[in-house]
């Protein structure tokens, strides 16, 4: 019945889901063939360029243009046929700025033309004059301004009362109270930002570099003022997301097609590095307070968390972020008595917004750090002090859900303490680190969750993905879904899904970039779901074709999201099953610190993960080193600052992400532990690897320091600086 006698790499065969085939991309991503965005040309095609605000905030006065050649136009907020907003959350980011501006880069006008350097020469000679107004340039001016009108731009609280909490407080030993902060962290995706507006009479198709493809549409059509049919998008190979191509794209996507239907012209926008790393979103500062009562022996009786996120100017994705970040507030810890407040506050600086994690990265480098600084006091080895409150399968979650599913992190512990040798290699440093008075090593643990999917019931109430499969006469396959391939490989995981439950050659089921024109809605690809719900979604409808199948003949089936049956979520008190199942992670880190420098150096990394079941083992080992290798910069490496409302970094050198010289062999492992409602058993996996990172290599600093640091990243001069600290300190 089935097509099964091919020689194609997965078929009846293919007896472990598991294991690795080649990518779908592989040969056009290295044989340089793939075009990206940039690489693309259409007739009659124009480029953008934007004129941005030189000031952080004010009022615009008046606007003068220079004498424009012939075929060069000028676009801004009067040729935008709906209403000038970005459709997200709220109506609070312009498509063109054209009363006040928020921050140093907000998009004002475009210039379009046939020629990039004369675009360019145009775009110093506009003028215009603004009103200038106080900005607030910190998170620490945006808390102290809290109270005040529009700086609060979202706030959740949850958890035991506070009475309670301060009972409880009166009676305890001590009280601990620290903060804690995070930095920016950038994407440098290796593909800049770009998005083409192709103009046709019945139509806009706007194509590029993106992670969303409905976001975009559906702010397109609320910019246009159009019908459903009037827009299409369609996804470019895209090069590298990591959250940063989810709602950025939908602006980018506005002011093309805009200019597109103004000039009557196809309109090109793509960004150099400069100006990528200056205007795009990026990972939200954050400031975490904590207030953990204790016993005598360093038993935690209570903890009150208060976390504060710099959304930037605009709120875009940023209370969505926040509440991810409560809800990973307490780690993967049973804290006794547990207490949450967050607040996303503006500034007058570069709009922050979605990032690999999403919120979880700040938390748990936070509550990892502040767990490990209370095993201190308790005397107590960090890993051990952190075993003690670990959560089991069957404890409620901090907002009143459930752990339903086996928890292995007991398990995967285990197996780093054996692999990695920890308790001799701690002994081994201390004795290293008493006999060397420049160079100090030490090891660092992290343990981390993250929540697969959509808060609450985001999937069924906002999401409802749909998916479809398409056999053609040939009795080949297609996916059509909305979910973008941004490197991460579900090019080749999800096509392997299809494939297996359809006994046909990998070969044989395709997966084109996806076009609104030809995919239902199955929801961003973001949230670590696409694996686990979309892939469960092709699951299923494969399944159905298959008792349909008719060989010779075209067929179409879909599928619609299922919720599970949970605790229900409730947004308002914030109680109920956050999520629908949870990835776990363990990660040790050995480092060696230079202390005339501050130079750190890795001698070892391992990771243990649980993703419920691997779909491919190639693409899971991927995402360990990529994840990790971004999660360990976030913590030593990666500095990024705003002054007076400016991003100071403006190219990768400035930024210093790192390279291979600064990763070392990730020795990790994956353990199994299926997933019933994810396809063959898996769950999420992307966000996870990330998360562990910063939190890790900072236990490790300390372990080799002796210091206890309260912020991320941990540079060199922080170091240096902790060190001449002690010294003073000490004599």
């Amino acid at each position: 019945m089935f097509k099964n006698e091919s020689k194609g790499v997965v078929g009846m065969n293919l007896k472990d889901i598991s294991t690795s085939v080649p990518r779908k991309d592989h040969k056009g991503k290295v044989s340089g063939q793939l075009p990206y965005i940039s690489d693309v040309k259409v007739e009659n095609m124009v480029y953008g360029v934007l004129y941005r605000s030189p000031i952080a905030y004010g009022k615009i006065k008046s606007i003068q243009l220079p004498d424009l050649p012939e075929g060069y136009e000028a676009v801004g907020a009067e040729h935008i046929p709906g209403p000038n907003y970005v459709k997200i959350i709220k109506e609070d980011q312009p498509i063109f700025a054209n009363e006040w501006v928020n921050y140093i880069g907000e998009p004002i006008l475009m210039l379009v033309g046939k020629d990039l350097d004369i675009l360019y020469r145009l775009l110093d000679e506009v003028k215009i004059e603004f009103e200038k107004h106080q900005a607030i340039y910190t998170l620490e001016e945006a808390i102290k301004q809290k109270s005040a009108p529009g700086v609060n731009m979202a706030s959740y609280e949850f958890g035991e009362s506070l009475d309670t909490i301060t009972a409880i407080e009166l009676k305890a030993h001590q009280i601990i109270e620290e903060e804690y902060d995070t930095g920016y962290q950038e994407h440098v995706y290796l593909e800049p930002q770009g998005m083409l507006a192709i103009y046709k009479d019945d139509e806009i198709v706007v194509q590029g570099s993106m992670q969303c493809l409905y976001y975009i549409k559906n702010a397109l059509v609320n910019a246009l003022a159009c019908g459903d049919d009037d827009v299409r998008v369609v996804q470019s190979p895209t090069g590298g997301g990591f959250g940063g191509k989810e709602e950025f794209p939908s602006m980018m996507a506005c002011h093309v097609a805009v200019a597109a239907k103004a000039v009557k012209k196809s309109v090109m926008l793509v960004f150099d590095r400069s100006e990528d790393m200056v205007v795009t979103t990026k990972r939200h500062p954050a400031k975490l307070k904590y207030r953990t009562a204790i016993d005598k022996e360093g038993n935690i009786l209570s903890m009150c968390v208060e976390i504060f996120l710099d959304g930037g100017a605009n709120v875009g994705l940023s209370s969505v972020v926040l509440q991810r970040a409560l809800l990973n507030s307490a780690g993967v810890y049973k804290i006794p008595h547990f207490h949450a407040l967050g607040y996303v506050l503006k500034t007058n600086t570069v709009p922050n917004g979605a990032f690999r994690g999403f919120g979880a990265p700040q938390s748990f480098a936070g509550i990892e750090s502040h767990i490990g600084h209370l095993s201190k006091l308790a005397n107590n080895d960090p890993l051990e002090y952190k075993r003690k409150y670990l959560v089991k399968q069957g404890d409620l979650t901090i907002t009143k859900g459930n752990f339903r599913d086996p928890i292995l992190m007991e398990d995967m512990i285990k197996d780093l303490l054996n692999t990695s040798n920890y308790k001799k290699k701690k002994r081994e440093y201390q004795q290293f680190n008493q006999q060397n008075p420049r160079y100090k090593k030490g090891i660092g643990t992290s343990l981390f969750l993250h929540g697969c999917g959509f808060t609450g019931s985001g999937e069924r109430d906002h999401i409802k993905a749909k998916v479809k499969l398409v056999k053609s006469k040939d009795d080949q396959v297609s996916l059509k879904i909305s979910n973008s391939d941004m490197g991460q490989g579900i090019l080749t995981t999800l096509s392997k899904i299809v494939a297996k439950e359809l006994d046909l050659p990998y070969e044989e089921v395709l997966y084109p970039y996806p076009d609104t024109k030809e995919v239902p809605d199955s929801g961003p690809t973001v949230a670590s779901r696409t694996t686990m719900i979309v892939g469960k979604l092709l699951e299923r409808a494969a399944k159905k074709l298959k008792t349909q199948w008719q060989t010779g003949v075209e067929q179409e089936v879909t599928e619609d999201y299922v919720h599970r049956e949970m605790i229900p979520w409730n947004e308002l008190t914030f109680t109920g099953d956050a999520y629908p199942a949870y990835s776990w992670g363990v990660n040790i880190v050995e480092v060696e610190v230079d202390t005339l420098t501050g130079n750190i150096k890795f001698e070892k990394v391992y990771a243990n993960y649980e993703v419920g079941k691997v779909i491919d083992d190639r693409v899971m080992k991927g995402q360990i080193d990529g994840g990790l290798a971004q999660g360990l910069a976030y913590g030593y490496l990666e500095k990024m600052t705003s002054k007076e409302g400016r991003i100071q970094q403006k190219s990768i050198t400035d930024y210093g992400p790192p390279t291979s010289m600064d990763v070392v062999s990730i020795q990790s492992k994956v353990f199994n532990n299926p997933y019933a409602d994810g396809p063959y058993g898996a769950k999420g996996a992307g966000e996870l690897t990330l998360i562990g990172g910063a939190p890790a290599v900072q236990a490790a600093i300390e372990d080799a320091l002796q210091t206890p640091f309260q912020q991320i990243p941990i540079t060199p001069e922080v170091i240096i600086e902790s060190l001449y600290v002690r010294e003073g300190e000490d004599g």
